[in-house]
């Protein structure tokens, strides 16, 4: 049990850094980079990160069984997920891409019936239905949605994002109960390099990277250590614990930190709808991470039938 708590803690502090990346990261692009220039350097530095850090760090050997599905995970976790969130996001709006970022966990949900046949228990569905709608809630008190053609294109690609991430999430899940995190986010990020450099190297060598100031080389660093490597890490630990839609459901709170740190930074005021939102967010994700006696054993099970059965 206190494993499974240090597993919900660490996915709740991934998202509390999501969260906080809302603010810090505003203002990066597109004034001083493009978004494929973020990402090489996201990619890069912490792919650097994890393999420096590799003699500190359990030493384990991959399974070639295993190496292939990182290598798929990471095509869709890394690549296709940064790629098309940050090119979707230059070309719609931030509440349009938040309100899309919502279908994260359903599409969770969806994916772990296909491809592990776990079952979409009453509790679980209710608590992402009551997430869903307080984030949404909670999102639409900041701005509208803003329907203009020229957004399409952008809500296409931040959609196919939200799907290509469930997806990274469930395809990663057997491999977390074999190996440590460090280990898997070594190859995790050294195949997402291989994925993007080619993609994304030519526009940030047509860049002028000597025009960007301090405090933009500051949020940058945030982006690469807490937002991409921590981020990350914390969130596939947790995977080795709970199962990815009790992971993808702390999606929900990433609107809540935001409002939270705008109010401290006197950017915004509480208000009685965002106090509201914010309980039912509270409440769907307690109706997720939340189990009977009943449901913790037939997670004892599924996590069983995990290690067994062939990859």
């Amino acid at each position: 049990m206190k494993t499974r708590y240090l597993a919900l803690t660490a996915a709740f502090t991934a998202n509390l850094i999501y969260g906080i990346n809302y603010v810090i990261a505003k203002g990066i692009m597109p004034d001083y980079l493009q978004p494929r220039s973020i990402i090489l350097i996201r990619v890069i530095v912490a792919a650097l990160l994890f393999w420096i850090l590799k003699p500190f760090t359990k030493s384990e050997q991959i399974q070639k069984k295993h190496l292939l599905r990182i290598a798929i995970a990471a095509f869709f976790g890394v690549a296709v997920n940064q790629i098309l969130f940050f090119e979707g996001l230059n070309l719609t709006t931030p509440i349009n891409a938040s309100i899309i970022m919502v279908g994260v966990p359903i599409a969770v949900l969806i994916f772990s019936q296909l491809l592990m046949k776990e079952d979409i228990t009453k509790r679980k569905l209710l608590g992402i239905i009551l997430g869903s709608a307080g984030a949404t809630f909670l999102i639409l008190t900041s701005g509208t949605i803003n329907l203009e053609p020229g957004n399409f294109l952008g809500n296409l690609l931040v959609m196919a994002n939200a799907i290509s991430y469930a997806l990274f999430l469930v395809l990663i899940k057997p491999v977390m109960l074999h190996y440590q995190a460090f280990t898997v986010m070594r190859w995790i990020f050294l195949f997402g390099a291989l994925y993007v450099i080619p993609i994304t190297l030519p526009p940030a060598l047509a860049e002028n990277w000597n025009v960007i100031p301090v405090n933009i080389w500051l949020s940058i660093s945030y982006v690469v250590v807490f937002t991409t490597f921590l981020a990350y890490l914390l969130n596939n630990y947790s995977l080795r614990h709970i199962n990815p839609a009790t992971n993808s459901v702390m999606i929900y709170l990433q609107p809540v930190f935001a409002s939270m740190i705008a109010i401290y930074y006197k950017k915004d005021q509480l208000t009685f709808q965002e106090v509201l939102a914010a309980m039912v967010i509270f409440a769907g994700v307690y109706f997720v991470i939340s189990k009977s006696g009943k449901t913790v054993d037939k997670v004892h099970i599924t996590q069983n039938q995990y290690h067994t059965k062939k990859l």
